[in-house]
């Protein structure tokens, strides 16, 4: 199955120029933020009997770390004088289980593979799409998605889109060296290799690497090899990393010079000059995904208001322009994107290849028993079962 939008298709070796801004030192930038957050969910973790987190008069995001940046949303701050308060996950299922668990908030923030599954569990709220500006601005490939809709109404606000590819340090490898995923598995990259603690990129990279580009159709058989496959890579893992921040840091340490990774690695490393490419068109190719932002069924009615002009904030051109140069990832309003220079994309490894285009796995949502199945299968072989 093909990405559902042109842009996510870019399946481009950018490894040449640097993005249009130098992005910010992201790691200084969300340190404070991320001690707040840290704190406040450690806090509502302990006590689901206690007050909820969502309590009213502050809105709450459950969210991956780095999105409390001020630049995705600067006229919520100016319109109500601070950020909202953020709390971190790892990776969807964390959050799932956490939610679960009874962890209180207004907004999350899931990808595409994980909303169906928030959704048949009771976690999202329906949308008021009256009240979300430049509604029909958003991509309709991304926004009219059948999986994100019940009963006509839409659980999802999609906002942020990229890839996930090979990554890697061009000091220590050739291009002729990556051009096959099957780099992952070669014993002499051993201790030098890291991918995200993140089942979806994980599966992504291992179906491609044993030849399926359309996880949906994927047979047990299918999953079985890339699972093995997954055992092989195990082998030459240094560590899983678990943000951008951290990931930065095991490559400009030279600990490890290959990944599979977001296009923020990218921009952010390309942009402070370090010896870095981003290579798309290997051999299986690339994946996609798109993520965005929901209503949880846990929060704060007080807060209706401040979810609407929060997710109104990252609707605006600016948002778009913004995450694009600073972070290197695509926004889903598609007039936006229209204005970004093709230089610009094509710094950030965003621009349009048709050639590789079906050399993509685009991250679609997949069927409850083979997701489960992948989650399971895969805390397994980080235990190194």
């Amino acid at each position: 199955m093909l990405s559902p939008f042109a842009f996510l298709a870019a399946s481009h070796e950018a490894g040449g120029d640097r993005p249009a801004k130098k992005p910010p030192n992201k790691e200084k930038h969300m340190s404070a933020y991320r001690n707040l957050a840290l704190a406040v969910s450690s806090a509502a973790l302990m006590s689901a009997a206690g007050p909820g987190l969502a309590a009213g008069g502050d809105l709450v995001v459950f969210d991956w770390a780095g999105y409390e940046d001020p630049g995705f949303f600067q006229s919520y701050i100016d319109e109500h004088g601070e950020a909202p308060t953020y709390a971190f996950f790892g990776d969807e299922e964390e959050a799932f289980q956490k939610l679960r668990a009874g962890f209180e908030a207004d907004v999350a923030h899931p990808c595409s593979q994980s909303v169906p599954k928030w959704m048949d569990a009771g976690l999202l709220a329906p949308l008021d799409t009256s009240r979300i500006e430049r509604w029909d601005e958003l991509e309709p490939g991304f926004r009219d998605i059948e999986a994100y809709m019940k009963d006509g109404e839409h659980y999802l606000v999609p906002v942020d889109w990229g890839n996930t590819a090979l990554i890697y340090n061009t000091e220590e490898l050739s291009e002729e060296d990556v051009q096959s995923l099957n780099v992952f598995i070669d014993p002499k990259h051993q201790g030098r290799i890291s991918i995200g603690d993140n089942v979806d990129d994980a599966y992504a990279l291992a179906f491609l690497a044993t030849g399926v580009q359309d996880w949906t159709k994927a047979t047990d058989e299918d999953f079985q090899e890339a699972s093995d496959w997954l055992r092989k890579l195990h082998q030459n893992v240094r560590t899983y990393w678990s943000d951008g921040a951290s990931l930065r840091q095991l490559m400009q340490s030279g600990e490890v010079y290959l990944t599979w990774s977001w296009n923020e690695t990218f921009a952010t490393m390309s942009g402070e000059g370090f010896p870095i490419a981003m290579k798309r068109d290997t051999d299986e190719g690339a994946s996609s995904w798109v993520c965005g932002y929901s209503r949880l069924a846990s929060g704060s009615e007080e807060n209706e208001d401040l979810f609407y002009d929060f997710i109104n904030a990252w609707r605006e051109p600016g948002s778009a322009e913004y995450i694009v140069t600073q972070w290197g990832y695509g926004h889903s309003n598609v007039e936006a994107m229209a204005d970004i220079p093709e230089e610009t994309l094509t710094s950030v490894g965003l621009n349009v290849n048709d050639e590789l285009r079906a050399n993509t796995l685009w991250q679609a949502p997949v069927g409850p028993e083979l997701r489960e199945k992948m989650i399971a299968e895969f805390e397994m072989i980080k235990a190194g079962f």
